[in-house]
């Protein structure tokens, strides 16, 4: 078979560029940056354009949103803490968030907010990395009261206004119950917007510039962070949230004047950061290289093997299994990896073109990132639509079916 340097076939990676390009010409995917990268090569596509209604074109250094696959990334802040005996993983958190200490969990996840008992245990670092310290998003709760409170009180990044800063919004959810007992349950999104206020604290630094210092410039991610500076605007696409019955493209965010057009009063690590294909190539071929980027160490060995490899007990892991499994009409078959680690998810089962090993994560946006190290394999897909609708879910299927179809040893 005809090969790439790369351990790609040629005819596989001109497959991966059909898929691609179909996605893009039925007209609902506006445009894309795919970055794909085994051994030392790397494959770029750029298709499509900027707007739904043309423009200019996609290209390799277009900003995207991540969306979700901010987690993996931001995740790093607190792993360098726990390198540095900063943190422990035991460590209550209660010194640096005190609004979180003597907490009240919920008798019943649908009870209302002032049936509770006592938690049983204070909260530890643990329970932020594994997100399990008791509360989070829950499709299977919506409609619930606690639920109906954490969107009233903006905790999370989805609604019209943004969050507010950190203090405040540390406030807010001071005041609410756990939705579980800490350690006990797999929750969504919240753990790692309290991880970011917690390397904060640890630090006496904004969480972007802990960040930056100690991850972003050492590998050379200068397009990665909370905003986009006016004089680099015109690279970030506007972004949409199709409307889910007709289709018809719906702006969720405009580039000028748009929600990452300035900096944040929250530097979101669940959801918050902006970034290009090769600045999160940089990171995860970071990852795959054991936490080294040519001869600097960012993060150590043990740090990189914890945060890739499954964190949860079985009992712990069939809430994250009930979420993806009992929720593929919401999700579009995402989210079924069998694993977590921390700050993404890890394949504990082969259940589509994957092998058990693969990390990464994907987001709302239209992003999708992981690493494969048995494979030594790297692939990026950046899009600017939401997932309102399950086309850009069926992009990143088809992209990551087609791509290991790519590999040629």
């Amino acid at each position: 078979m005809e090969t790439g340097k790369s351990g790609f076939s040629k005819a596989g990676l001109r497959r991966l560029h059909g898929v691609l390009e179909r996605h893009v010409d039925s007209g609902r995917i506006p445009g894309l940056v795919a970055l794909v990268s085994r051994g030392g090569e790397t494959h770029v596509e750029t298709i499509g354009t900027m707007s739904h209604d043309g423009g200019a074109p996609m290209r390799r250094d277009t900003i995207f949103r991540m969306a979700s696959t901010s987690k993996p990334v931001a995740m790093a802040a607190a792993m360098v803490l726990l390198d540095e005996c900063r943190l422990r993983v035991d460590d209550l958190v209660e010194p640096w968030l005190p609004e979180l200490a003597d907490r009240r969990v919920l008798r019943r996840i649908d009870g209302p907010l002032d049936d509770t008992v006592p938690a049983r245990r204070p909260i530890t670092v643990r329970d932020l990395l594994t997100s399990t310290f008791g509360l989070g998003m829950d499709m299977t709760a919506l409609g619930t009261p606690i639920m109906g409170a954490i969107f009233e009180r903006g905790l999370t990044p989805d609604l019209p206004e943004p969050m507010p800063e950190p203090d405040e919004w540390m406030r807010r959810l001071g005041t609410l119950p756990l939705m579980h007992q800490p350690g006990e349950h797999w929750q969504y999104q919240i753990s790692h917007d309290l991880l970011g206020v917690l390397v904060a604290r640890v630090t006496g630094q904004s969480y972007e510039a802990f960040l930056r210092e100690r991850i972003f410039e050492p590998l050379g991610m200068k397009d990665t962070g909370f905003h986009v500076p006016d004089e680099e605007i015109d690279r970030l696409p506007t972004l949409y949230a199709p409307d889910p019955r007709s289709g018809e493209f719906v702006v969720w965010d405009e580039a000028k004047g748009g929600r990452w057009s300035r900096p944040p009063a929250f530097q979101g690590g669940g959801g918050g950061l902006v970034s290009t294909a090769d600045d999160y190539h940089a990171y995860f071929r970071m990852l795959l290289n054991g936490g080294t980027h040519g001869t600097e160490r960012i993060l150590s060995r043990p740090a990189v093997e914890l945060m890739t490899t499954n964190r949860l007990t079985p009992e712990q892991q069939a809430a994250r299994h009930t979420l993806a499994v009992d929720n593929v009409h919401v999700s579009y078959g995402q989210g079924q990896h069998g694993g977590w680690g921390f700050g993404m998810a890890v394949r504990t089962y082969r259940g589509d073109y994957a092998p058990i090993g693969q990390f990464g994560w994907d987001g709302g946006s239209g992003t999708s990132t992981y690493a494969d190290p048995d494979n030594r394999l790297t692939g990026i897909l950046l899009s600017q639509v939401g997932m309102s609708v399950p086309d850009p879910a069926r992009l990143i299927h088809d992209f990551w079916t087609t791509l290991y179809q790519a590999i040629d040893d």
